[in-house]
């Protein structure tokens, strides 16, 4: 009877033991101490490079990269995070998986836990509304690296496997200002409009702080070269909708926009230009094959130098910061070949001069000398920098004279909307 019952202890210990072997790992169950105020958030900002070139085969198979996508390569901005993503890994040689068309919802989770199913140790998301799932991702998975682009929280998450990235793209849209403004100066100057008629149009997606500092860059970067200039934005709520983005680009037209730039990554607006003849900024890539009358430049992400940053120090063992920003400096932020087609003479070495300055740091694109809210210059601002929900600022973000984008942390915090820009409608 003994034996018997000492028996039936054993297999249950063993039952026990195998129902413990699952992939999920027990310690996600730890205790995460995330921060209860903006007096416990310490920042944790990093803009330095990795070089990928320093590991070594072993450390290489020690990863396996997952990336997940909200759109396709039809989408320019997924497209360019694709890209990057392929270049990397191939030129490394490292394995990795790609899981495409993953909406902002608990999709993207399950798409984050198949890709650590399927022995992915790094994993990658690429839009904003990805943020909350690739953090229940990061609390289930803590032996896992989850790197997401565009985000807000890591900085205040309590993780140490989550991290956010972004650039100084606002640098790159208003180096693109500057070529539509000198664009903007020869269009005057042929008698095809007065100064004052200088009208710029901007599709923007949704009023979001990374849609209203990009397009306040880009305007700040034309009205630096002409002064009279001044731009109607219209919002999509969404980040790619052809239809919707065409139709925006021919009511700014029809609005009396001589110029138009986008912060949405369809083709629909380049192709509206091309068709009616309208100079055109377009993001994210050269639309030039398609556009070859009408685009001017594109400001991009190269989002390599993240990856390497991110890919680098897993397979090092390295600490990774929660924050990553890239810049015009470390090669992240960059702009296409300026289409002498379209553009103005001197476009790009006007364009090389500001780089140099904005590089050098003695031109800031948010100089508070430069623009005015309500007829009033900002002396001080507190931006929400902490996300926690309550879209409420409280950090200071005026410092030297000209507010310090992207310097707490990775993602745009810039939310001021400034003398110079209408906006058609702020629904989205």
């Amino acid at each position: 009877m003994k034996k018997t019952i000492a028996l039936i202890l054993a297999l249950v210990l063993v039952m026990a033991l195998f129902a413990g072997c699952g992939k999920k790992d027990d310690s996600a169950k730890r205790e995460i101490k995330a921060p209860t105020s903006d007096a416990e958030v310490v920042f944790d900002n990093d803009s330095t490079g990795f070089d990928v070139s320093t590991l070594t085969k072993d450390e290489i198979k020690k990863i396996k990269v997952g990336f997940i996508f909200l759109h396709d390569e039809n989408s320019t901005y997924d497209a360019n995070f694709l890209k990057a993503a392929e270049a990397l890994c191939n030129s490394i040689g490292a394995e990795y998986l790609v899981r495409k068309n993953i909406p902002e919802g608990q999709e993207c989770y399950d798409a984050a836990a198949d890709l650590v199913d399927k022995g992915c140790n790094i994993i990658f998301a690429d839009s904003f509304g990805h943020e909350d799932y690739m953090m229940q991702a990061a609390k289930e998975f803590p032996k896992v690296q989850f790197c997401h682009a565009t985000g807000t929280k890591a900085h205040m998450s309590g993780l140490d496997n989550y991290h956010n990235a972004f650039a100084t793209i606002y640098e790159g849209r208003y180096l693109a200002g500057v070529a539509a403004g000198m664009k903007l100066n020869e269009m005057i100057e042929a008698g095809q409009f007065t100064a004052e008629e200088a009208k710029m149009g901007y599709i923007g997606a949704y009023t979001y702080a990374e849609v209203i500092s990009g397009y306040t860059a880009f305007f700040l970067g034309a009205r630096s070269v002409c002064p009279t200039v001044t731009m109607d934005v219209t919002f999509t709520g969404s980040w790619y909708d052809e239809t919707a983005e065409k139709e925006a680009a021919n009511k700014l037209i029809d609005g009396g926009a001589k110029l138009i730039s986008q912060h949405a990554d369809s083709m629909g607006a380049p192709t509206a230009c091309e068709s009616r003849g309208v100079p055109n900024v377009s993001y994210n890539g050269s639309t030039v094959s398609a556009c070859p009358n009408t685009f001017i430049v594109s400001s991009r992400i190269n989002w390599i130098p993240f990856m390497e940053v991110m890919v680098g120090r897993v397979a090092k063992g390295e600490r990774i910061n929660a924050d990553w920003t890239g810049t015009v400096a470390n090669g992240a932020v960059e702009l296409t070949e300026v289409n002498t087609a379209a553009a103005a003479a001197g476009t790009e070495e006007a364009i090389e001069k500001v780089k140099a300055e904005l590089v050098a740091g003695t031109r800031h694109v948010f100089d508070i000398s430069t623009f005015t809210v309500e007829g009033k210059t900002v002396e001080s601002y507190l931006a929400d920098i902490n996300d926690w929900g309550d879209y409420v600022g409280e950090t200071e973000a005026i410092k030297d004279g000209y507010f310090c984008e992207s310097k707490d942390r990775s993602a745009p915090c810039f939310d001021l909307h400034i003398d110079g820009i209408n906006l058609l409608d702020t629904k989205f």
